[in-house]
């Protein structure tokens, strides 16, 4: 059987990558492709390293003429965000990854590539088994949980870790050097469901589709419209005439949710479906720019309502989801970078309890404290309880940093040009790891890589090229 994805350079960049695409790997579901990796190593002759939440570490000697240099880590995770269109069939805890050539970007079919970061893991192996790159003695590791909890990082035992210079492959733009980071929590809001008989005798099923998402932290400046906002605004515009038995949307508090869902009764039906496509015309209005595809879908159910939110919980769910921030909070303008932002990424009603889950970004961690008060407040008013989960600490910009100087000259080397260097939104693993070893020197680089945290995420070939032979010319420059 042929391999999608041969023929493709670097050669054994993509066979690892088409290989480790065939284990599940969603996060919190990473001991298969942990086991793997390690399996992987003990096979070649690498010593390894493995916890009780499945970070690996996989360690290598210095090629002839480096015995004596510093030691660099090189670091991605093994987790990737697990999102699918509607009529896609997927199964992320069995199904591989099911990739697709399109000109220079490789795809999955319906579904997130884990290109985010499974091409970290996959140029770290092409490293770990090549003979003909020179570099310094390397620690490659690869942690758990990085993009719903950062688990890995946060019980990661610095003591197994010897290098002071790290390499986070975990960005998604060739020629960004990040250098900083924001940190973040995520804060749940938790309600009782109350339920009472239906007034009414006919079911209906509104869904908001057909939205861009993306990555809440990355992609939060965009205006891309938050398919769990949206349904709110509709609910509160139908709430007279409906009763509302369920609603659910989104998938990880650290994707923009792209599609919300509904089940409500109603007897006028013709009301319902006006007021349904004038909630889509204004909503195709508002983001003609940002998200044109918008849709707000209904149809009737074969089945008769069941019991259905009180007066009382419904006032509470609208006025939370409503008052709840969505988007960008606070921009410094100078270095036009996001310094603070949420996200109500998920909600999900599970045995008669209401969960909103938010992921909530600051480079400031006391604009974190002051939003997750605020939040407690909120909570407090239409009456669900708060619960914060997840921190995790920011990654402040370095005066002076060796790998940045050695990273910029061999960049402008191989390129011709100096690289973008830059603090982004979105969080990195690298917070967690200056804290707990802050002799460490970081910096974060990667290929080109678009709409991740999407069914459409994709990964550019040549920039995949280009951005392992600067890796290798990185580890070359180390003596």
């Amino acid at each position: 059987m042929s391999r999608v994805l041969e023929g493709l350079k670097p050669e054994r960049v993509f066979y690892n990558f088409e290989e480790i695409s065939k284990i599940p790997r969603g996060s919190t579901n990473e001991k298969a492709i942990s086991d793997y990796i390690v399996n992987w190593a003990e096979e070649r002759g690498f010593k390894s390293y493995q916890d009780d939440v499945h970070n690996v570490v996989v360690y290598k000697e210095g090629t002839k003429g480096y015995e004596n240099a510093p030691t660099v880590v090189l670091q991605g995770h093994l987790d990737m965000v697990c999102e699918k269109n509607e009529d896609s069939a997927h199964d992320f805890m069995t199904d591989p990854i099911k990739l697709e050539v399109r000109d220079d970007f490789i795809y999955a079919d319906g579904t997130t590539l884990g290109g985010d970061n499974g091409v970290a893991i996959a140029m770290t192996m092409a490293i770990l088994e090549s003979e003909d790159i020179h570099h310094p003695p390397i620690e490659v590791l690869l942690t758990s949980d990085e993009e719903t909890g950062m688990t890995g990082a946060m019980n990661l035992d610095p003591s197994v870790i010897d290098g002071r210079i790290l390499l986070n492959l975990d960005s998604e733009g060739e020629g960004v050097f990040t250098t900083g980071c924001a940190g973040g929590v995520t804060v749940n809001f938790h309600g009782n469901v109350e339920r009472r008989k239906s007034r009414y005798s006919k079911k209906y099923q509104i869904v908001i589709k057909g939205l861009k998402g993306g990555h809440s932290g990355a992609d939060i400046h965009l205006d891309r419209i938050n398919a769990n906002k949206l349904m709110g605004r509709v609910i509160n515009r139908i709430k007279d005439i409906v009763d509302v038995e369920s609603i659910n949307g989104g998938t990880a508090d650290n994707a923009i949710p792209r599609e919300a869902f509904a089940a409500v009764a109603t007897d006028d039906a013709e009301r319902l479906h006006a007021a349904i496509q004038e909630s889509e015309n204004i909503f195709e209005n508002e983001y003609v720019f940002s998200d044109p595809g918008v849709q707000v879908e209904i149809k009737e159910l074969a089945d008769k309502p069941g019991n259905v939110f009180t007066d009382r919980f419904l006032e509470s769910y609208l006025s939370l989801i409503n008052l709840v921030p969505y988007g960008p909070l606070k921009i410094n303008k100078e270095i036009d970078l996001v310094i603070q932002s949420n996200n109500p990424g998920v909600i999900k009603i599970e045995d008669d309890k209401m969960t909103i889950k938010c992921a909530a970004r600051s480079s400031i961690e006391s604009l974190t404290d002051d939003f997750v008060d605020k939040m407690v407040q909120l909570g407090s008013l239409t009456d669900f309880v708060v619960e914060t989960k997840a921190f995790y600490p920011g990654w402040e910009y370095a005066k002076e940093s060796y790998i940045r100087d050695v990273s910029t000259k061999v960049f402008r080397k191989e390129y011709g040009k100096n690289p973008q260097v830059m603090a982004i939104h979105a969080g990195l693993e690298c917070g967690f790891f200056l804290k707990k070893i802050p002799d460490m020197d970081a910096i974060s680089i990667g290929p080109d890589m678009y709409d991740i945290h999407t069914p459409e995420e994709h990964l550019s070939i040549s920039s995949t090229e280009r951005t392992f032979n600067l890796v290798k010319a990185i580890l070359k420059d180390i003596k």
